[in-house]
């Protein structure tokens, strides 16, 4: 029986690294994307060909390049004859103070976190719905519902953004596509390692379960909802429960 195959943005390191381990793990074919983090990426599809019997593809895309995303597509359908699941996952952050952000800064998160998510939606999207099966997952924030940081406004309107555009691309894809969008809250990865200690606490505090994730476990939950075969145009909200007290 052929293999499903999934493709993540954005998998180099963090929560991506995480979606590709655990869809390999559960015998999924993986294309790895990356822009920055080269050699990040190919340890992973190293990994990932040494413990699992899959089959495994690295490209370097930017997802805001449309012919970078047609390369990236091609390659895939190339090696993988389908594609199944498409989790975009990509995301930047540039925080500052209010007094501090730019009109650069704000167009360039935009342009990753929302338009670029749309340019891969709509040429793996339009594939699937030829296909008449597939699946489209976007990686959003609780930032994007009610979760809400003056230093990051600009990444939480591209979060917000991308809810919205789900809830487009789900009606556009139908009946053929089922497209959602996870809504993590904090976690353990490299965007956050820096962050002040006190101030993790305090955020800590303010989640049910008292600490930030793993992004393992955000990428458990992730596969398990993927596999349902009847949740669409779904938000869900995967961060342990937020206090707004």
């Amino acid at each position: 029986m052929n293999k499903k195959t999934v493709i993540v943005t954005g998998s180099s390191i963090g929560l991506g690294a995480s979606l590709i381990k655990e869809y390999a793990k559960n015998g999924y074919n993986v294309v790895i994307n990356y822009v920055n983090h080269k050699d990040e990426a190919l340890k992973l599809e190293s990994d990932i060909k040494k413990k699992y019997k899959v089959d495994t593809l690295c490209i370097k895309c930017d997802i805001t390049n449309e012919n970078d995303i047609k390369n990236m597509f091609n390659q895939t359908i190339n090696k993988f004859k389908k594609i199944d699941i498409l989790i975009n996952n990509a995301g930047i952050a540039i925080d500052t103070t209010f007094e501090d952000k730019t009109k650069n800064n704000f167009m360039r998160i935009l342009e990753v976190n929302l338009v670029g998510t749309f340019l891969v939606s709509r040429i793996f999207g339009d594939y699937m719905y030829k296909q008449k099966e597939g699946q489209i997952l976007n990686i959003s924030s609780n930032n994007g519902i009610d979760q809400y940081y003056e230093y990051s406004l600009d990444y939480d309107a591209s979060k917000a953004g991308v809810i919205n555009l789900t809830h487009n691309l789900a009606n556009h894809y139908s009946p053929y596509v089922r497209v959602n969008c996870i809504c993590p809250g904090w976690m353990n990865t490299d965007m956050n390692k820096n962050l002040d200690e006190d101030y993790k606490q305090n955020e800590s505090k303010k989640i049910l379960l008292n600490r930030f994730a793993e992004p393992e476990e955000i990428a458990k939950d992730i596969y398990n909802i993927s596999t349902s075969t009847y949740i669409n145009d779904s938000i869900i909200r995967i961060d342990g429960g937020v206090s707004n007290d």
